[in-house]
């Protein structure tokens, strides 16, 4: 493993995240805005095919888990998940490409918080 890769993937998760950050301060958006738009824009990026490969996944190849751990990346898997399985279910893998890739990290998401709202006292 080069040690650039390591640069690599600081630097273009780092970029990820100042670019969020950016949204929130100049563009006064809120984090759920800025959120949806960086999972939209990872979804849009792995929609563009050039060649045999699309282009969030040159991403991922040149950064990373610069390009796999911010947030783009869901988008990323949403849509990837969606065409593989489109492609051999029809039309009905769009839906089941879409949770078959992603059930993983929701279903972790869903199970940490309720154990975060047994820990802590939920302000609500």
């Amino acid at each position: 493993m080069n040690w650039m890769q390591f640069v690599w993937a600081f630097l273009i998760g780092g970029a990820i995240c100042v670019l969020g950050q950016l949204m929130m301060d100049i563009m006064k958006l809120t984090p759920a805005h800025t959120m949806t738009t960086l999972v939209v824009a990872g979804a849009i990026v792995d929609g563009i095919q050039i060649g045999d490969k699309s282009l969030y996944e040159r991403f991922i190849e040149f950064a990373g888990a610069g390009a796999t751990v911010p947030i783009t990346s869901f988008g990323n898997s949403l849509v990837h998940g969606a065409l593989s399985e489109l492609k051999t279910h029809g039309a009905v893998g769009i839906i089941t490409g879409i949770f078959e890739v992603t059930s993983a990290g929701i279903s972790a998401a869903i199970i940490f918080s309720f154990l975060a709202a047994l820990v802590f006292k939920p302000q609500g």
